[in-house]
């Protein structure tokens, strides 16, 4: 086998690998490896990035994280919900998830610009209700470094054990999770995600199964499946579970499913089940709240200045509060004329103005956004790439391996 080392812009390099086979791919329950056009989704090619790259990642997830904590306070304590855009059906449950740490946040995904060829990094958005792209960031990387028969503890990659112990937290309530098997008193959680949506299925089967590494007990069920109670919880063939996670968007429930919405927060006030994700999450998942976070920290270095209406006199990007891959998205030049657009389903919610941010690009003018994991604290980082800098559904993913 013959690996190509290309130097790309500055000092960003790429290494040309095998790529992996689809039937392993299928193994570890991968199943959208191949985008429609018959291309791989995975890059046969790794990204070598600098362990104080690498570690830049994980200091600025961790104190992003903090951020975030602070400007949810602030959002509460203000009532600042119809700025996030926050559907009125969920506010109290936010408040109530909120105030007791027994709603453990298990996990979520910082998008980042830069952070490579020095380039700064930069907040884009938290994905930290429904984050995906956990299968290829957790196995599918550190997969394809085995199988060049490269260093694959050489990766920024902790996401599947930080998973798991954070798991374990959402009963100890601490660090250390030494004593899970003392406190674990059979509690069961029920994985849920939409009928025909195979990513999410995946990806819940997958979150399913490093619970059950964790030492729960657990189950499968489609969400159109589950029994919901108002005064005595959530239930699945007439089993009942103390712990719920969907992968299922916590906007969607409020404004598709209301009725649900309703009934989960009779069931959290009444201590009935915990939901994982937490719907305090919507408020980090929420677009707006980066307006929130430059009014509380202007000009910090991990920030992009965000506001409510166009920034003038620089390039900057318009998003709506809850779109998701890339819908929605405008991109307009320093005069006000548009770059580039991708319409999209999400038009009803707020618009926010993001300054526009420098995304890594190589020789050929692929754009590169990281991801990083955070699941306690940083855990994993990985690419995803495309030909525009609208980074839509079908953008291709890119392992790392950090050099030395």
């Amino acid at each position: 086998m013959v690996r190509v080392l290309v130097d790309l812009v500055g000092d960003m390099k790429l290494l040309k690998v095998k790529p992996l086979t689809k039937e392993f791919l299928e193994s570890v329950d991968f199943s959208w490896h191949t985008h429609a056009n018959n291309e791989a989704f995975l890059k046969d090619e790794i990204i070598i990035i600098k362990e104080e790259e690498a570690t830049a990642y994980y200091d600025a997830a961790n104190e992003l994280y903090d951020m975030f904590v602070q400007a949810g306070e602030h959002v509460i304590e203000n009532d600042l919900f119809h700025e996030l855009n926050i559907p009125f059906n969920l506010v109290d449950i936010i408040k109530e998830s909120w105030e007791s740490d027994v709603h453990w946040h298990l996990y979520g995904r910082f998008d980042f610009a830069g952070g490579l060829d020095g380039e700064p990094i930069k907040l884009l958005e938290f994905n930290a209700d429904t984050p995906t792209s956990v299968i290829e960031s957790s196995i599918a990387q550190w997969a394809l470094l085995k199988y060049n028969n490269l260093d694959n503890e050489k990766q920024f990659n902790n996401i599947y054990n930080s998973i798991r112990e954070n798991f374990q937290r959402i009963v100890t309530l601490e660090e250390d999770v030494s004593k899970f098997e003392e406190y674990y008193d059979g509690w069961k959680i029920l994985f849920s995600s939409v009928k025909g949506t195979q990513e999410d299925e995946d990806t819940t089967r997958y979150l399913q199964s490093i619970a059950e590494e964790a030492g729960f007990n657990t189950q499968f069920a489609y969400v159109d499946e589950v029994e919901f109670d108002a005064e005595e919880g959530v239930f699945y063939n007439d089993e009942q579970y103390q712990f719920w996670f969907k992968l299922l968007p916590w906007e969607d429930i409020a404004i598709e499913e209301g009725e649900l919405a309703t009934i989960l927060g009779e069931i959290i006030a009444n201590k009935k089940a915990i939901i994982l994700n937490p719907a305090y999450t919507l408020m980090f998942q929420s677009k707006a709240i980066m307006k929130i976070m430059w009014d509380l920290f202007p000009n910090h270095p991990l920030l992009l200045e965000t506001a409510f209406e166009p920034l003038e006199g620089r390039a900057y990007v318009e998003k709506k509060a809850f779109g998701r891959e890339g819908e929605n998205v405008t991109i307009y030049d320093a005069d006000g004329s548009i770059i580039d657009k991708k319409e999209g389903q999400y038009d009803n919610y707020t618009s926010v103005y993001q300054e526009m941010a420098t995304l890594n690009r190589d020789e050929k003018g692929d754009y590169y956004q990281a991801g990083v994991f955070f699941a306690y604290e940083g855990c994993g980082l990985g690419f995803r790439t495309a030909s525009r800098a609208i980074l839509e559904d079908g953008a291709s993913f890119a392992a790392h391996m950090i050099e030395g």
